[in-house]
């Protein structure tokens, strides 16, 4: 038996990344998966693979119009569901405050902001019914200090995925509902290379890359894979975390938990030895 046995969830974003690691391990867990995005071909080349328990929405994640098609559709199917994970995203524009284009910011909140509202406001009223249900929302660990995004604005929209889940849990879990958030740190995946304006395609392919990149910048000598994420996900949508609503989890190895030791310690000796020659 899974832990998430005859469960119905909604994941968005999921034609690569984390999205995609999580689809495959939350039908793997026994659930039915619909998952959305816009990419058409990868969308139903996962459907596929994934088997009779899923089903492929092309869909964007940011019109209201294409929210209420899913959740139609998810219901019209199997009648109930039971967990959502927002997990749409992508980058956002970088450099100076001086200089982020209006348009791209508006773009990024969209993608970032609006879309993780769109979800709660549209599968809200199902799990208010039933009495159950369980949303999770992909936030960052930018949204927790500065300077751990490429970004500004991809930092302060996930800031505001991370409030907004909170403020949510607050009303949803007098129904039962939970909402909570989980915060990734350096996770292989191809968002890095596409905020710094490599072609989608080819930054996917890049994630192998980006893990020989980020395997050191955490305590724990290893990149973040998409299945750190979608073990926590999958955890957080199961029975197993009923009692869990309105906080934030980060999944980062350590990134954010202070200043690494050994170069720490380093450091001090450097500083140590300058001492003697004064």
């Amino acid at each position: 038996m899974g832990m998430l046995d005859e469960k119905v969830a909604i994941i968005t974003g999921a034609t690569s990344g984390i999205g995609r690691r999580t689809a495959q391990l939350i039908v793997e867990e026994g659930a039915r998966v619909v998952f959305t995005g816009r990419r058409q071909q990868e969308g139903e080349t996962l459907a596929h693979e994934l088997g009779g328990k899923s089903r492929f929405i092309a869909a964007d994640a940011t019109l209201e119009e294409d929210w209420q098609r899913v959740v139609a559709q998810t219901l019209a199917a199997y009648g109930r569901i039971d967990a959502l994970f927002n997990n749409a995203g992508g980058p956002a524009p970088t450099g100076s405050i001086t200089s982020i284009p209006v348009d791209g910011f508006d773009r990024a909140m969209a993608l970032l902001v609006r879309s993780v509202m769109l979800g709660m406001k549209h599968v809200a009223p199902t799990m208010m019914q039933q009495r159950s249900g369980s949303i999770v929302n992909n936030g960052s660990i930018a949204a927790h200090l500065a300077g751990y995004s490429s970004s500004m604005v991809y930092s302060a929209a996930k800031a505001a995925v991370k409030q907004l889940s909170k403020c949510a849990a607050m009303e949803l879990g007098e129904y039962c509902v939970r909402v909570n958030s989980v915060s990734p740190g350096a996770i292989a995946t191809g968002i890095v290379p596409k905020a710094l304006g490599v072609e989608i395609g080819q930054a996917d392919r890049l994630a192998d890359r980006m893990r020989e990149i980020s395997a050191k910048v955490q305590p724990i000598p290893r990149a973040g894979l998409p299945e750190d994420i979608a073990q926590c996900v999958a955890w957080l949508v199961s029975d197993r975390s009923s009692f869990v609503n309105g906080i934030d989890i980060v999944v980062d190895g350590g990134m954010i938990g202070g200043r690494m030791y050994s170069p720490h310690q380093k450091g001090l000796r450097a500083l140590q030895a300058s001492f003697r020659t004064q």
